[in-house]
């Protein structure tokens, strides 16, 4: 009884914590939300090149290696080389007549769906910003691509946001490592190119609706719930009023038409697809995707781009709004109580009673 008495103590410690930590980062949350609004619109891109990148990872292994001999002639042969590197670069910026002559880009975004597209913002900046320099006879743009689709509006705009690439004529290629299905599809559809990954989700091609609805429960419990509208289809599908078979086949129409659409979007940016085919909701891993012409070729992200290193000079572009001192109070917080939670799970996995 003492045990149980005393871990009844603790674990109401525990929960008071937890309740007030809570309270604090819903304060802090809610002040960054306020503050957010006061500065939407701040950030900065985040430019990486790619080769340089490659090219450490690549002399860590060499170096690694190597004797110690070896490993001093390979670096003093690298600073040589890196010194001429430099020396070529100035000369070329003193003739003008060879920046004709640089060799092509390779810009490389990132699009991490959630169910409302989220990310298509700083989507939107880096595109605006790689379209102000991009060259469409030499450069190319490449979309690290994973969702598995959400808010048709939400992903018909990430969409739009891709075919302003393709409508400025630079050639647009989607890498699929893991998922691009329903509103992903929408959006990797608009490259010119389809590369994805052996086991990679692809295709998807539907509408769907889903909603609870709570009228008999309420009627169970005399509780009234009333829908007031001006306007036929105003309201066709509810959570607590009673729906009509009127107002559900309305709701269906408007998800069919929705699906034409999607139908039509899809076929107008791949041409040689059977939209027929494919057009009813299934999905496709990579080699099968490939089959019915969902995808054109099969390869990780990594792969296409170590082999863009090779003939290009390939750049990440990716925009980040820069946090506020609460939002980044917030997230401090968040990852503090996180930890602790984490430990104190430990705590009551490793205690045995006895």
């Amino acid at each position: 009884m003492e045990f149980l008495t005393e871990y009844g103590l603790f674990l109401a410690k525990i929960v008071t914590f937890v309740v007030a930590a809570l309270v604090v980062i819903s304060v802090i949350m809610s002040a960054a939300q306020k503050d957010r609004g006061d500065h939407e619109g701040e950030g900065e891109l985040k430019i990486q090149k790619l080769n340089e990148k490659y090219q450490k990872l690549r002399e860590v292994i060499q170096a690694r290696l190597m004797s110690e001999q070896e490993r001093k002639a390979f670096e003093k042969a690298r600073k040589k080389e890196k010194k001429a590197e430099k020396k070529a670069g100035k000369a070329k910026k003193s003739d003008a007549s060879e920046l004709d002559e640089r060799p092509g880009h390779v810009y490389v975004l990132d699009f991490d769906g959630d169910i409302k597209a989220s990310d298509t913002d700083p989507l939107r900046r880096a595109i605006t910003a790689v379209l102000s320099v991009a060259d469409p006879e030499k450069d190319e743009v490449v979309i690290r691509l994973e969702s598995g689709g959400g808010l048709v509006h939400s992903y018909g705009l990430a969409a739009a946001q891709l075919d302003r690439i393709r409508s400025k004529g630079v050639k647009l290629t989607a890498c699929v490592d893991k998922v691009a299905a329903s509103g992903g599809y929408m959006m990797a559809c608009v490259a010119d190119r389809i590369v994805a990954s052996p086991f990679a989700i692809l295709g998807s091609i539907g509408v769907v609706a889903q909603l609870p609805n709570f009228h008999r429960l309420l009627k169970k419990n005399d509780v009234d719930f009333e829908v007031l509208t001006a306007g036929e289809h105003k309201r066709t599908m509810t959570v607590f009023g009673e729906n009509t078979d009127k107002g559900r086949q309305k709701f269906l129409e408007d998800l069919e038409d929705t699906h034409v659409l999607f139908k039509e979007y899809v076929s107008e940016r791949r041409p040689d697809l059977d939209i027929a085919a494919v057009a009813n909701g299934d999905i496709w891993f990579g080699k099968r995707a490939m089959d019915v012409k969902l995808i054109d070729e099969i390869k990780t992200s990594d792969e296409y781009l170590i082999e863009a290193c090779e003939r290009a000079d390939v750049v990440s572009v990716t925009y980040q709004r820069k946090r506020s001192l609460p939002e980044k109070l917030g997230l401090a917080t968040s990852s503090a109580l996180e930890h602790t939670v984490w430990r104190v799970l430990g705590a009551f996995r490793n205690q045995k009673f006895q």
